[in-house]
């Protein structure tokens, strides 16, 4: 008997990447929607959403991810990073389906220097981080069955992220200032997205629920990740470090937020791609679809 899974917030860089899954999963029914075709934020259309369909597996990969904006817009973010969750954790867990919820590295506030476990106390210091925590909090007090993954620095060839931008103001720009202080490790969507269906194709095993983190391999800063888009696409721009205190944003971003990736790769039994494999890959699927 076929899944029939949901996957909410489709048309962002982890639900277009999951859509390349579709032809090698056909024991799945996939049904991708986002605000236009569900609003999760409406408990009764969710709820129908549910009956009619009768989702097994709900990978929820809408969220507010306005990282700036939400310092201002704080009810917004809580409300879909927070009060959305709440609402499909409910639906599954009437159902004993399974959630699938993405968290991120922003709920830790990237003090202590040494990779995130799973078990590590979360402590966020921007709105944004806060309606994630939130989020996880909520599953976490919650009787639905759920796998949440943290990942970090997530780009791809869809919608708007740092190596489209970068790409961007480089051929723009004679020089760039990016910030050095900030480490972390960039995750192509591509590759969560092969983690997802993992967990989809392995769900009837899933009796507990866990916590995993993934990003990409290594460990970089944006400095460091700027200046490679650049060899990688031959862009003669310069690019040169600057400290954070010297790029003024309105949210206060981890100075350290590197996953631990033991479990999951564990879990897995698999490597996981290093970061600069994946981006040359997802550079090339760039110029392929211009």
């Amino acid at each position: 008997m076929k899944k029939n899974i949901l996957v909410t917030g489709s048309n962002g860089q982890l639900g277009n990447e999951l859509k390349k899954f579709v032809a090698s999963t056909a024991e799945c029914n996939w049904y991708f929607t986002d605000v236009d075709e569900l609003n999760i934020t409406d408990e009764a259309a969710v709820e129908r959403f549910f009956s009619e369909y009768q989702i097994d597996i709900c990978v929820n990969c809408a969220a507010y991810t306005a990282v700036d904006k939400a310092e201002d817009e704080s009810e917004v973010a809580l409300l879909i990073n927070a009060g959305a969750v709440n609402i499909l954790a409910d639906a599954t867990a009437r159902r004993n389906a399974l959630l699938i919820h993405i968290s991120t590295d922003y709920v830790f506030n990237g003090e202590h220097f040494k990779p995130y476990e799973e078990t590590d106390p979360i402590c966020p210091v921007s709105a944004y981080g806060k309606s994630k925590a939130e989020g996880e909090a909520i599953l976490a007090k919650h009787k639905a069955r759920h796998i949440l993954i943290r990942t970090s620095w997530l780009y791809s060839a869809f919608g708007n992220n740092f190596v489209k931008t970068m790409i961007r103001l480089g051929k723009e720009r004679k020089e760039l200032k990016v910030v050095v202080d900030q480490i972390g490790t960039p995750t192509w969507a591509f590759d969560l997205a092969g983690a997802i269906v993992y967990f989809i194709e392995n769900s009837q095993s899933v009796t507990k629920s866990s916590i995993y983190h993934y990003s990409n391999e290594g460990v970089i800063s944006w400095y460091d990740f700027a200046l490679a888009i650049m060899e990688e696409e031959a862009i003669p721009c310069n690019v040169f470090p600057i400290e954070s205190k010297d790029y003024p944003v309105k949210t206060k971003r981890p100075f350290y937020s590197v996953l631990n990736k033991s479990k999951i790769r564990q879990q897995m039994g698999t490597q996981i791609p290093y970061w600069r494999d994946s981006l040359k890959k997802c550079l090339a699927e760039l110029h392929v679809n211009g």
